[in-house]
């Protein structure tokens, strides 16, 4: 058994290539092998937002607080609110973030699959982002 005690791991900044805006990202779960599971509670200021990205074993959003949106590609953008989940399934290409007026947090879960639990590819443009 391990435990991981609240403020043991150090909080960091969303990295400018791959969110556009002020985002935290407080890291949860980082399973040994042969586990796979990861995940982290990210905190998007307003009109933060991740880039366009995929999962390769799909990822779970669990929105815990603020107003938040989700889209995936060719889809519409989904307002998302505390409670709500979202399931991403393998290698659909989405995004989220904050609303333009409201932060937004959420814990995310994703899996690796050949050490990787991600492809970022562009960032959401404004216009995409305010459509």
């Amino acid at each position: 058994m391990e435990i991981k005690r609240n403020g043991s791991q150090p909080s960091g900044k969303g990295p400018d290539d791959w969110f556009t805006g002020s985002v935290r990202v407080d890291p949860l779960i980082q399973a040994p092998e042969p586990a796979r599971v990861t995940g982290a509670h990210v905190t998007f200021e307003p009109g933060a937002r991740t880039a366009w990205h995929t999962h390769p074993l799909g990822q779970t959003l669990i929105i815990t607080s603020g107003l938040g949106w989700v889209q995936r590609d060719g889809g519409d953008i989904e307002e998302v609110r505390p409670g709500d989940v979202v399931w991403f399934p393998p290698d659909e290409k989405h995004w989220h973030g904050a609303t333009p007026t409201t932060a937004m947090t959420h814990i995310a879960v994703q899996e690796k699959r050949d050490g990787k639990t991600v492809d970022w590819l562009e960032k959401v443009s404004d216009a995409q982002y305010r459509k």
